[in-house]
């Protein structure tokens, strides 16, 4: 396996297409169709699934972490040795839509300051993040999941807290004596993989769930709760001084939800990784601290 043979794999899963890779790489098509053909023999695996976009097999995935490692691995070596100065590189992390919104900021800021280096964002909900790391797509995600994925190491952060809220007049209209009709009540969820109002209702022995209605984005999940489409779980963070000029309302006084994260990071140790993890951990310092 060489290099660029390796570069090339990175370019059409990162890319998607052989001729994105190609133009990523500038080489032609061609060019990186033989050196996947070839790291293919090599390995004796079909490592590229030819599909629209192209996709890494499963022993494309786990030669993918490897590429990725060492690429960074070079590219770390070539600037120690002084024989830096080319492209900055890029560094690909997975982080949750909520913290990307809120205390994860500093790392944006703290990285635009980095001149060899790219910072590359997957956002994907907290609770399947540590899926990107075992792909290889990632060098880093901010997770839920505490068990480190194979070859990489795990650092608590803290935790977000999550508050039912709804609009005042949406709060009143479901209002029944000292609570809510929680059944009838309209509520958001930011995708598919949003289980926080479900697991509340769940807790209020609610059996029938109503058809939420989708927001898929962390600013506009709260522009909508403010807007009364919905009741939400919001992060405490982003509610600034909602509650306290009533353009939102609390629904249940203990009803708060904690979600620990935690920093799940390659355990190759190269300037860039450490330079990224030191940042997280810097931004990380406002979160909650998780309760043992």
């Amino acid at each position: 396996m060489h290099l660029d043979q390796l570069r090339a794999l990175l370019a059409v899963v990162d890319h998607g297409t052989f001729d994105a890779a190609a133009g990523a790489l500038h080489i032609t098509p061609s060019a990186v169709s033989q050196r996947i053909k070839g790291l293919e023999r090599a390995t004796g695996r079909v490592l590229v699934e030819r599909a629209t976009p192209c996709r890494a097999t499963a022993p494309g995935e786990t030669l993918v972490r490897a590429a990725r490692q060492m690429v960074a691995l070079e590219e770390d070596v070539l600037q120690a040795l002084g024989e830096g100065g080319g492209p900055a590189a890029d560094l690909p992390v997975a982080v949750n839509a909520d913290s990307l919104a809120t205390w994860f900021v500093p790392v944006l800021d703290a990285a635009a300051a980095w001149e060899d280096t790219r910072l590359q964002l997957a956002v994907e909900d907290e609770d399947y993040s540590a899926d990107h790391l075992r792909r290889g797509g990632v060098v880093g995600a901010v997770t839920a999941d505490p068990v480190p994925v194979a070859g990489c190491r795990t650092h608590p952060l803290g935790a977000i807290r999550y508050l039912p809220v709804a609009a005042p007049w949406l709060a009143e209209r479901h209002r029944r004596g000292r609570g809510y009709d929680w059944e009838a009540m309209p509520v958001l969820t930011f995708d598919a993989k949003d289980g926080l109002q479900e697991g509340v209702l769940r807790d209020l022995g609610v059996e029938r769930m109503p058809r939420p209605s989708q927001v898929p984005s962390s600013e506009g999940f709260v522009a909508a709760a403010r807007a009364g489409l919905g009741w939400a779980m919001v992060p405490e963070a982003q509610l600034g001084d909602d509650l306290d000029t009533g353009r939102l309302v609390l629904l249940r006084q203990r009803g708060h939800r904690d979600v620990p994260l935690y920093w799940q990071v390659w355990t190759l140790q190269t300037s860039r990784i450490e330079r990224l993890t030191s940042a997280v951990h810097e931004a990380a310092r406002g979160l909650r601290p998780v309760r043992r």
